[in-house]
């Protein structure tokens, strides 16, 4: 089958099981998931949906989540989309248009779901998530360039190279300002024009505070920061601006205005921000990299599970501007180690549970590539104690990471959004290629080893593993027994 029929076919399939295109307000995909906003969540076939080859897994927040994993939801979205004007002939709305359809629900199921805070770390990872697969691009062209100047070969191509995978790190902040203003409701090319600023070579002449100002001093948190004064700014001239003067009136006092600001007060501001950022994370694995390891890389498949590492998406962006990669990533990966060598041991204590070993079988191959949800979602948080153990497995991967980076061997990801094995063409440190990947093929396998050692020998009580074996599984689960759990 052609890739194009494999993608149709699978939004083919996709679209029935969640109640057609008229129960559809709002569509949208990340780098994993096609989201979904539901008009009638109980139309939606879950385990049908679940059994589908493409589907790796399923999650409900303020959208419905399906998961089909890096490259193939770019695929199947599109696609989906086409099928649904097809379908529903009052349907063909461009795709803002169609995100605006049943706003009124929309708003209510966040408003039942979700907390103030986790809606704005939504609104901040919609701001960046855009930009992964350009971090991804350049980041891996970064470390081929690196590689081919470290061994002398092709020295009239590196230059070239180096200027591809340079050009946007050195203008990230333009894009983080355009992508501000959307997201707040902004014009969008007046936040980039106003983030553009901190990014210009001119501002080298300025002088504030007693320090001169130096091109790019802020970086991304200031392009956030100065796009989201334009975002206000513009909206106080279109309340108080005659419509006849709006169209000269109203761009000029939000460049002007907020441009002043951005240079007076907030490159400042945000650049002793990113600094601060810069330092702690240095000086948190310096001096205490085998515990940060530790903590970070056993609590962060709670924080994907929450939706709160959306939070760390301006950190990880901040590092990689500041000293080209981000050494928090390769700590945080190792969780999804430990979620591996867990979904093993489960596969090994559950002889009889065909269905469950198959839901591991299929979504193991993802697992070691990054994409984590499936595991957590399909195998680990429904069983309650292996989603434990399971950060227990990162947790002791992360430690190891961070016990080399206390000594001096720093382990960094020149990009953020690949993790596992995907992360190797990513990898940057402070000494050489080799050193740096042994120590992060070092700590994945501290977490496989540790996650299936845990899972398998704490991971059940003699109890919960009959029941294991007897149920269908892990999403029809036995009883919870007094002081065991079921479901985490």
């Amino acid at each position: 089958m052609a890739p194009e029929n494999k993608n149709r076919a699978t939004a083919a399939a996709i679209l029935p099981l969640v109640g057609g295109a008229r129960n559809i307000d709002s569509i949208a995909h990340c780098m994993t998931r096609l989201r979904l906003g539901l008009k009638d969540r109980t139309l939606v076939q879950d385990e049908a949906l679940k059994a589908l080859p493409a589907v790796l897994g399923v999650v409900e927040d303020d959208t419905y989540q399906i998961v089909l994993g890096p490259g193939t939801v770019a695929r199947v979205a599109p696609e989906f989309e086409a099928l649904m004007t097809e379908e529903t002939p009052q349907l063909h709305l461009t795709a803002a248009e169609l995100a605006h359809r049943g706003a009124e629900l929309k708003a209510a199921r966040k408003q039942r779901n979700a907390t103030p805070f986790k809606l704005f770390l939504r609104r901040i990872a919609n701001i960046f998530v855009p930009l992964i697969p350009a971090l991804i691009g350049c980041g891996i062209i970064a470390g081929l360039n690196g590689l081919l100047v470290n061994l002398g070969w092709l020295t009239g191509v590196t230059p070239a190279l180096a200027a591809i995978a340079s050009g946007f790190m050195a203008l990230i902040a333009v894009f983080v300002g355009f992508n501000t203003a959307k997201e707040f409701g902004g014009t969008p090319v007046l936040g980039g024009a106003v983030a553009s600023i901190i990014v210009f070579a001119g501002v080298a002449k300025i002088t504030v505070f007693g320090q001169t100002l130096a091109p790019g001093q802020g970086g991304v948190l200031g392009a956030l920061g100065a796009a989201l004064l334009a975002v206000y700014v513009e909206r106080w001239c279109r309340h108080w601006v005659p419509e006849a003067l709006d169209v000269l009136i109203t761009p000029t006092l939000t460049v002007l205005l907020s441009g002043l600001v951005t240079l007076y007060g907030l490159m400042f501001l945000a650049g002793k921000v990113s600094t601060g950022i810069g330092h702690g994370a240095n000086w948190l694995l310096d001096n205490t990299g085998g515990f940060a390891g530790l903590v970070l890389g056993g609590l962060f498949l709670p924080l994907v599970m929450l939706g709160l590492h959306q939070a760390l998406i301006p950190i990880h962006t901040t590092l990689i501007e500041q000293q080209g990669y981000t050494v928090l990533l390769p700590v945080l990966a190792m969780a999804g180690a430990g979620q591996v060598g867990c979904a093993v041991a489960v596969y090994l204590r559950a002889k009889k549970n065909d269905s469950l070993r198959a839901t591991i079988k299929s979504a193991l191959p993802a697992g070691f590539l990054g994409v984590g949800e499936p595991l957590i979602y399909g195998v680990s948080l429904p069983l309650g104690r292996p989603f434990v153990t399971a950060c227990v497995g990162g947790a002791a991967g992360g430690a190891f990471v961070g016990l080399f980076s206390m000594l001096g061997d720093k382990v960094g990801s020149t990009a953020i959004g690949p993790s596992g094995w995907a992360l190797f063409p990513l990898l940057q440190g402070n000494h050489g290629l080799g050193t740096t990947v042994a120590i992060y093929a070092g700590g994945l396998l501290t977490g496989y080893v540790v996650g299936f050692l845990a899972t398998y020998y704490f991971g059940f009580t003699r109890q919960s593993l009959t029941d294991l074996n007897a149920s269908p599984s892990p999403t029809e689960p036995a009883a919870p027994k007094p002081m065991e759990p079921a479901h985490s």
